[in-house]
C-alpha cells in the first residue's frame, strides 16, 4: 500500500521521496503500478529528450552540458542514464554523480542511474516509468540518456518527444550498417568530437542516406532531418543542439504531431502492459510445472507430442482460468 504523503511529498518535489518512488517503480510489483496510477494526473507536462548512439560518442558530455544551459534558462531538469547491467549485483555499473558531479547536487537537478536489466533495447522498460515520475515531480526537461547498442535501440523513440543519435567521425565506415535501426529514430545527428579526422566525410555519409531515406526533403516528412557538429567536451555546438531540440518541439506542436506521437507511444505502452501482465499471469509455478512434465515425455521419446502441442495445451489451461 502506497502511503499518501509519499505521494504528496513526490509531487511537491521532495528529494528524498522522488528517490524513494523511483526506487519502487523498479521493483515492477503491486506497489508500482500502484505509485504509477496514484501520479498520472500529474503527468504529461514535461519535454523528454532521448539522447542516443553508440559507446564512447559522448552521450554523457552532451547530457550534462544541455543540462546546463536549460538551468540557465531557470528551467529544472531531471535525467535518466541507462547503464549497462552489472552481471554481479544486477545494477547499473556507472555511477551517475561520478559523470555528471558538478550538477548533480543541484536542487533544480535530479540524476538516476538505472540499469538496463536485459533489455535489448538499450533503455530499461522502467526508466519510462522513471520518467513519469519526475514528470509528476515538476521537473520540465526529461533527458533520457540510452547505453550504446547500436540497431537494437529503438525503443528510445517510443519514449522521447525529441531523439537525437550522437556518432563520432569513426562512426562514417559504419553509418551503412546502422541505417537500419539507428539511423531511422533520428530527429536529428549529433557528429560530435567532430574536431577528429574524418568529419566531414562522416557527415557525408549521414547526407547520403537521409536522401535515400528522403528525410533531407523538408517537402516530404515536414521535417529536415539536421546534422549538428558539436565538441561536447570543449562545449562547442551545444547551443546549436538546444536550439535543435526548440526547433523540433515547435514543429511537433504546430502541425499537431506533438499530441499525435504521445498518443501512439501511449498505445505502444499499453500493450507492453498488456503483454508483460498476461506473461506473469500465464507462467504461473503450476504452469511451469506442466510444461517441465511435458518435456519429460518429449525426451522421453512420446510419439505425436510436439512443442505445438504442449503449447496449445497450455493456452487452453490459461483460458479456463481468465
Amino acid at each position: 500500500m502506497i502511503e499518501k504523503t509519499l505521494i504528496e511529498k513526490l509531487l511537491n518535489n521532495d528529494r528524498r521521496s522522488v528517490a524513494r518512488a523511483i526506487s519502487i517503480v523498479e521493483k515492477n510489483d503491486s506497489e508500482s503500478a500502484e505509485l504509477l496510477k496514484n501520479i498520472y494526473p500529474n503527468v504529461g507536462k514535461a519535454y523528454r529528450i532521448g539522447i542516443t548512439g553508440p559507446p564512447g560518442a559522448g552521450k554523457s558530455t552532451i547530457t550534462n552540458q544541455l543540462a546546463k544551459l536549460f538551468i540557465k534558462e531557470k528551467k529544472t531538469v531531471g535525467i535518466i542514464a541507462v547503464d549497462p547491467t552489472s552481471p554481479f549485483t544486477g545494477g547499473a555499473l556507472l555511477g551517475d554523480r561520478i559523470r555528471m558531479s558538478d550538477i548533480g547536487q543541484r536542487n533544480d537537478v535530479f540524476i538516476r542511474s538505472m540499469a538496463t536489466r536485459g533489455s535489448l533495447g538499450g533503455l530499461s522498460k522502467k526508466a519510462v516509468d522513471a520518467a513519469d515520475v519526475l514528470d509528476a515531480a515538476g521537473y520540465e526537461m526529461i533527458i533520457l540518456e540510452t547505453v550504446g547498442v547500436g540497431q537494437s535501440e529503438l525503443d528510445i523513440a517510443q519514449a522521447a518527444d525529441t531523439t537525437m543519435v550522437v556518432l563520432v567521425p569513426e562512426s562514417g565506415d559504419s553509418v551503412q550498417a546502422m541505417k537500419a535501426g539507428l539511423m531511422e529514430i533520428a530527429d536529428f545527428f549529433v557528429l560530435n568530437k567532430s574536431d577528429r579526422p574524418g568529419a566531414q566525410q562522416a557527415v557525408t555519409a549521414i547526407k547520403t542516406i537521409l536522401s535515400m531515406r528522403g528525410q533531407d526533403d523538408p517537402g516530404i516528412q515536414g521535417w529536415s532531418t539536421e546534422i549538428i557538429q558539436s565538441i561536447a567536451s570543449e562545449n562547442e555546438g551545444i547551443i546549436e543542439i538546444k536550439n535543435e531540440i526548440n526547433w523540433h518541439k515547435n514543429y511537433l506542436l504546430k502541425t499537431g504531431k506533438f499530441s499525435a506521437n504521445r498518443v501512439k507511444r501511449m498505445k505502444v505502452r499499453i500493450k507492453d502492459i498488456v503483454e508483460e501482465k498476461l506473461r506473469s499471469e500465464l507462467w504461473s509455478e503450476a504452469r511451469e510445472n506442466s510444461l517441465n512434465l511435458s518435456l519429460e515425455k518429449i525426451a522421453a521419446g512420446r510419439q505425436g507430442l510436439s512443442p505445438y502441442h504442449i503449447a496449445e495445451e497450455i493456452l487452453e489451461n490459461f483460458k479456463e482460468h481468465i
